[in-house]
């Protein structure tokens, strides 16, 4: 999962592309770039790291222009090196540079037709730079000295057609404007921003609409599924769909865990979506003692936080439980969801949660969590939870149960990694170490999101459900994926470029 952003602005727009890339920040804390354009002349900084270690003020300064996008990334195709952090450019034609958030399920088929046919390069293991070069080739192929918005149209349905998996898109291209797309099945998310200046309109791009306010943007509305959008250098914004109209599937793990909760995706409230998520879990937990003798023995709810902490507070309500904040978070912690290798997460949740002693020591615990992937972070919550004296520990998961990888852009697991795997939720307490846990329902969850947005009729689901909407994944694609994603080879991986941490600064002339 990564963060994506770009601006068309009548005056210089390098610190609206910092602020975004701040609000994204959430999205992707591997490494982070931004690319500005000023007269046909690229300027680009671009490295791992958080958004505030790799830009400093000289870097700040030298970053020229109206025009530009940004990016922070969260590493699924790939290594962690720095040669991977985005943007991407390529010279030809025009000069492109490319920022990609999502997951190609093609990129090794697209890489041997780009160099057996199209005889281009690819440098990284990244698919987004696949992506850039179909983009490119596509684009080229209309042979003409300035594309028009019929030609971006023309490269943009081209490239649907060559690319499967998930992508959401923003471009530059010298000389011409500010491109952004979503793939067919709309399944990551890009939303278009608008405001009014006394010198012109101003356009933007982003993941979130939260990046949009932070920046002074108001949401104009999102990218249709398949669609394209052009804003071009008189900075008018022209917009088509591209491609096969298909379902609008778009990814129901940004409404569990990724997205802010400010955010509206795809018109629905990502935060009113956790509050019905919190009452859905509550109406479960009822049900699991209709009938018997006594109601439910919770003293108090107590979310995870930060992601457990919306859906919590409905749940204690509707529970009629005391709500508490009982856990003090260190923020400058990375998101343990991301983070690779099983020791570096446990390690991580000791160093980012505390305990306020008080609100566990003899009490019957019900905690809030978003979801439950490894196990690895759950199960050292609730030691920590026991050590600090609480009688029971309860579980509830606002997610259901993980059991299948994502090929969509999210780095979940191999499915062996799964907490979840061939379990029910009676051995997955008992392995995470929880008097008993309940998950949410898979039509449960959908109904939360779907009421935001009546128009969306089914969400990509396949972590729950292992149904894969692109179509084209298979036992063998899967196996593949699983080998690649065990914590054992990513440790492999990360060690060719453990001392690799330099950043890319370039001054492209086009």
């Amino acid at each position: 999962m990564c963060g994506v952003v770009g601006i068309f602005a009548r005056n210089e727009v390098k610190q609206k592309l910092y602020d975004a890339l701040i609000a994204l920040q959430h999205r992707g804390q591997d490494a982070a770039g931004i690319v500005t354009c000023k007269d046909d002349e690229l300027y680009l900084r671009k490295g791992n790291g958080l958004v505030a270690d790799v830009f400093r003020q000289h870097h700040m300064d030298r970053l020229r222009g109206n025009m530009g996008i940004g990016h922070v990334r969260y590493p699924t195709a790939g290594s962690s090196s720095s040669a991977e952090a985005q943007p991407m450019y390529v010279n030809s034609p025009y000069g492109i540079t490319l920022a990609h958030n999502g997951n190609l399920t093609n990129a090794e088929q697209l890489k041997n037709e780009l160099f057996q046919d199209d005889l281009r390069h690819i440098n990284t293991d990244s698919d987004s730079e696949v992506l850039l070069n179909v983009f490119a080739r596509e684009l080229q192929r209309n042979k003409v000295f300035k594309p028009a918005p019929a030609d971006i149209f023309r490269a943009v349905n081209a490239l649907h057609a060559r690319c499967k998996g998930a992508y959401a898109v923003v471009a530059l291209v010298l000389g011409c404007g500010m491109v952004g797309f979503r793939d067919e099945h709309g399944i990551r998310p890009l939303v278009i921003g608008r405001r009014q200046t006394d010198s012109g309109v101003e356009h933007m791009l982003a993941s979130e609409s939260a990046a949009l306010n932070l920046v002074g943007f108001d949401l104009l509305r999102d990218v249709a599924p398949g669609e394209a959008v052009f804003v071009d250098l008189d900075g008018e914004l022209h917009s088509k769909i591209c491609g096969v109209k298909r379902e609008h599937t778009p990814c129901i793990f940004e409404h569990v865990y990724f997205a802010r909760p400010d955010s509206i995706m795809d018109r629905v409230s990502i935060y009113k979506t956790r509050l019905r998520m919190g009452e859905k879990l509550a109406d479960q937990i009822m049900a699991r003692y209709a009938g018997a003798e006594h109601t439910h023995d919770i003293d108090v709810v107590i979310p995870i936080p930060d992601t457990g902490r919306t859906a919590a507070l409905p749940l204690a309500h509707h529970l009629n439980v005391k709500y508490r904040e009982g856990f003090i978070k260190n923020r400058y912690i990375g998101r343990t969801f991301i983070m690779q290798g099983h020791n570096q997460r446990k390690k991580s949740v000791r160093q980012k949660l505390n305990l306020i002693e008080l609100e566990f020591k003899g009490k019957n615990v019900l905690l809030v969590d978003d979801s439950i992937v490894r196990g690895t972070t759950i199960r050292e919550i609730i030691q920590m939870v026991r050590d600090a004296g609480a009688k029971r520990v309860y579980i509830a998961s606002a997610a259901p149960p993980v059991r299948y990888p994502n090929v969509y852009g999210i780095d979940m697991p191999s499915i062996t990694e799964f907490v979840a795997n061939n379990r029910n939720p009676d051995e997955i307490a008992a392995d995470i170490g929880a008097d008993w846990l309940v998950f949410q329902d898979l039509e449960d969850l959908k109904q939360c999101a779907f009421e935001g947005n009546t128009a969306i009729t089914n969400f990509e689901c396949s972590v729950f459900d292992g149904r894969y909407v692109t179509g084209d994944i298979d036992a063998a694609y899967l196996k593949k994926l699983s080998l690649l994603r065990t914590d054992t080879n990513k440790r492999n991986s990360d060690s060719e470029f453990s001392s690799d941490n330099t950043v890319i600064e370039l001054h492209n002339q086009a």
